[in-house]
């Protein structure tokens, strides 16, 4: 699995998204060389930031979110979310939003 982390994040770089959905999925399951992959990922990230959203349901997440997004994308910044249901009996995490420049 070593090469493979490395040949994820070398395709994810260059634009590939099922490359960053295997890196999701091999980091949140922990798949051996998860720490390293990440490792390898970090130094690339410069001045990432991550925002955690969370609350009840109908407390305006979603819209919130957007506009977030709307202000972060308005000042020139990068914006990637993800959006995990913290009920799902397979994730259960919150989501996050992260911007970079």
């Amino acid at each position: 699995m070593e090469g493979e982390w490395e040949k994820l994040v070398e395709d994810m770089k260059g634009g590939y998204i099922r490359a960053l959905s295997k890196l999701i999925t091999g980091v949140e399951n922990r798949d051996p060389g998860w720490i390293e992959a990440m490792k390898l990922i970090f130094k690339d990230t410069g001045r990432a930031r991550i925002i955690g959203i969370t609350g009840s349901p109908g407390a305006g997440k979603s819209v919130l979110t957007d506009q977030v997004t709307r202000l972060f994308v308005e000042r020139g910044l990068s914006v990637g979310i993800i959006a995990i249901d913290p009920s799902s009996p397979f994730s259960g995490v919150p989501f996050w939003v992260t911007a970079s420049e």
